[in-house]
């Protein structure tokens, strides 16, 4: 793309993005940023899109989740090994059901900056600027930790670095070893969905094992012992998108450093803004957020800009409308694209259009309206003959009680036990599986339409 720049973005309109007072510092970390390796690296961003290609075909399903914003404070191994686990058990959930490959792509690694409603926020009577992700700003109510760092670009990076490691290390390393789909099961899983996965759990083990005996398992040995996962995060804080952008010697092309995937989201994907300008110029595959305001003209200029050679696999598009308002927006998403021809992966995400505040006054998901939403945008691309090619959840491994309902049945008054989220409530281990079986049963009805269909 020779009319790219990767500073290009800098001329553009620019909103949810803060206003660094230190234009120095800000300078400095910037320089030294551009010096550090990238996290990530072009061959895997093209095999990433690759495989999202084949899930807009129906050839694959795309699972993408992981926490709402990434936290220094709580970040530890165990957090990234419980929730890299509860994907593997998600993943092995949808895989038999859909019969199909699940690409595993985390909300991690990069997910440090969140946009937010209200430039500012006001607690007794003192305004503050609002809260926007470690990577920027400090949660702590004071004047001091609201002020923009660009330090903490850093810190971001080298958080970032240390989670890839962590997350190559238990892809490849045995950890997510199929024959060990057993270990998989967490400890507060209980219930009939927990006991569901241990009956899948045993059928996929005497298959493993009858393989075995047929002389078939060392032939696949390697697929089985070990998963392609990704990271993914929203491009929000363009400085630190910039300063890891590299050239791909192989191509030429230019390769968002920082992560595999990266989305705009519903509140920056302006056709003529800075976050669509950055996202164009990159060969990652990108992700677009789209909510009830998406107008039709939009999404046109969108997949021009985003896709100009409407490569399959480049853009996914990703809707958020809220339990009972799919079938009024996406319909007419679904149509332009068609009419344009396009080629894009369709994604539901259940969560950003389902909060509440709750009766006690935590922000809160209630667990029907998810279902629901993800009910609604099966229900649509059955009607519109389209492929539904994935899901993507604000979830963690950890046993949060943040969003309501679920087998666990959390309710209002059971918020406050572990809400631990710095900005959106989360699906915990429990939901998420019980959402895992929901979708693959919607994904298995759909692959025995299409097989009667066929015959």
């Amino acid at each position: 793309m020779t009319d790219w720049q990767k500073s290009g973005w800098r001329r553009k309109p620019r909103v949810q993005m803060p206003d660094y007072t230190d234009a120095d510092a800000l300078a400095s970390v910037e320089a030294r940023l551009s010096q550090y390796p990238p996290l990530v690296f072009a061959g895997e961003a093209r095999r990433l899109k690759d495989q999202l290609g084949e899930a807009a075909r129906g050839e694959a399903f795309l699972l993408q989740g992981g926490d709402c914003a990434e936290s220094f404070a709580q970040f530890s191994a165990d957090a990234i090994r419980d929730t890299f686990k509860v994907m593997l058990q998600m993943a092995m959930v949808l895989t038999y059901g859909a019969k199909v490959p699940v690409i595993k792509v985390g909300r991690m690694a990069g997910q440090f900056a969140k946009p937010r409603s209200a430039p500012t926020e006001v607690q007794d009577g003192l305004e503050l600027p609002s809260y926007r992700g470690d990577i920027i700003n400090e949660l702590d109510f004071t004047e001091t930790a609201r002020v923009p760092d660009p330090e903490k670009m850093l810190q971001a990076y080298t958080q970032a670095a240390a989670t890839l490691n962590l997350l190559r290390a238990f892809s490849t390393g045995g950890y997510a070893d199929v024959h060990k789909v057993h270990q998989w099961t967490l400890g507060f899983t209980d219930g009939e969905k927990a006991e569901k996965y241990r009956e899948m759990a045993t059928r996929i083990s005497d298959t493993l094992d009858f393989m075995k005996a047929a002389g078939v398992d060392s032939d696949h040995a390697e697929t089985l012992r070990s998963v392609d996962f990704y990271t993914s995060h929203e491009a929000l804080l363009l400085e630190y998108e910039e300063a890891l952008t590299r050239k791909d010697s192989t191509s030429g092309n230019w390769l968002a450093g920082s992560g595999h995937m990266i989305w705009i989201g519903d509140r920056t994907r302006q056709p003529d803004g800075a976050h669509v300008e950055f996202a164009r110029g990159v060969l990652n595959p990108v992700g677009l957020k789209c909510g009830p305001s998406m107008e039709t003209d939009d999404l046109k200029r969108l997949l021009g800009t985003l896709n100009p050679g409407n490569e399959s696999g480049r853009l996914t598009l990703i809707a958020r409308f809220g339990a009972g308002k799919v079938g009024e927006h996406l319909p007419r998403l679904i149509r332009t694209v068609e009419q344009e021809g396009a080629y894009v992966t369709w994604v539901c995400d259940p969560m950003h259009g389902n909060t509440i505040k709750s009766s006690s006054g935590y922000k809160t998901r209630p667990f029907d309206a998810v279902l629901r939403e993800v009910r609604e945008f099966f229900a649509v691309h059955k009607a519109e003959g389209t492929i539904p090619g994935g899901v993507h959840f604000e979830m963690t491994g950890q046993d949060v009680t943040e969003c309501t309902g679920g087998v666990r049945a959390v309710s209002d008054e059971d918020l406050s036990d572990r809400y631990h989220t710095a900005c959106d409530p989360r699906l915990n281990a429990s939901q998420s599986l019980e959402l895992a079986f929901l979708v693959a049963e919607e994904l298995s009805a759909l692959r025995e339409e299409r097989h009667a269909q066929a015959v």
